[in-house]
């Protein structure tokens, strides 16, 4: 999710600076409302466990995607996927992705220890070999959404700021102890609204239990559809996020967005877009030497899980207010 988010700058710097591109997204129907502010960006879904899966389905889709009659194809995924697809696209410009693997690898082995390119970065490089070059020094942003009557009855007034955190991630390497949050939860809802995202029923049930127990906290989670939850963020004043999705659906949205990182590290190139350096909050590296261990948070040492325990809740909150 986070990868398709940050495409979303870009793209929208691309149909800025070259409104007479025409730009076909291929991407799954659930990203569809990641793309809903860019008029010059049709989507076609990908059915890839129906229409459009294996081998064949992948020929169908290419005769599909031929009767765009599109001129070049930029793949910013490169995978087996995409590299298929690119067999049946002899004869039509094809660039992909150079993903850095051997330089991410030099950095989780312990090789280097130095920031690389950044995803979107990346990205931009693959317009820039299709002869598209982006300037994505002063991006622009869309307005906050308008609030409907039910996410107004949801979240209440505006008069305190809001902050929202989506404590969870893919891994429980790359998330915030939870009696920390707790901690940075209490701290911050004294002054502030805090609007809490999350998913599965294990999730719901932690947050309900913040929301119970303090005041001015909403859970959102499983309260809401994908477009709703896109509208509330577009409406912080903060985003506070795992290195996860939510904090790059904030970014895409041109939110404040604070980073905690565990046994990941913002030097793979993973940041969300358009944030300074010191609203990533990283692990304490004398302590835990080995960061980042991997690029997905999916490898660690034993103990590694506890990384992001050694940024104190007291950071996180001042960080919060220094710049909400």
């Amino acid at each position: 999710m986070g990868d398709v988010a940050m495409s979303v700058p870009v793209l929208r710097a691309l149909i800025t600076q070259y409104p007479n591109v025409k730009v076909t997204v291929l991407t799954r129907p659930f990203f569809e409302p990641f793309f809903r502010d860019l008029d010059a960006v049709s989507i076609f879904p990908a059915d890839l466990k129906g229409t459009h899966k294996g081998v064949f389905g992948l020929y169908k889709l290419s005769k599909s995607l031929k009767k765009l009659n599109i001129d070049a194809v930029a793949d910013i995924h490169n995978v087996l996927r995409s590299k298929v697809l690119k067999a049946f696209f002899t004869g039509t410009p094809f660039v992909q992705i150079d993903k850095g693997r051997s330089e991410k690898k030099a950095l989780t082995s312990g090789a280097v220890f130095k920031q690389l390119p950044t995803t979107i970065s990346r990205y931009a490089e693959v317009f820039n070999n299709l002869g598209f070059p982006i300037d994505l020094s002063q991006p622009t942003f869309p307005e906050p959404s308008i609030l409907s009557d039910k996410l107004q009855a949801i979240l209440g007034d505006h008069t305190a700021k809001w902050i929202g955190i989506a404590p969870f991630a893919a891994h429980d390497s790359k998330m915030y102890p939870i009696q920390q949050m707790e901690t940075v939860i209490e701290s911050l809802s004294k002054d502030y609204k805090i609007l809490l995202f999350g998913g599965g029923a294990k999730e719901v049930e932690i947050l309900d239990r913040f929301q119970t127990q303090y005041n001015h906290v909403i859970n959102l989670a499983g309260q809401l559809n994908f477009n709703e939850e896109l509208d509330i963020i577009s409406n912080l004043d903060v985003m506070l996020s795992m290195d996860s999705g939510n904090g790059h659906l904030a970014a895409m949205l041109g939110k404040k967005v604070i980073t905690i990182w565990g046994v990941t590290h913002p030097f793979a190139g993973f940041a969300p877009f358009n944030q300074p350096d010191d609203y990533a909050l990283t692990a304490n590296r004398t302590e835990f030497p080995l960061i980042p261990t991997s690029i997905y948070g999916n490898k660690f040492p034993e103990g590694y899980e506890k990384a992001s325990g050694t940024i104190a809740p007291e950071t996180i909150v001042n960080k919060i207010i220094s710049v909400i």
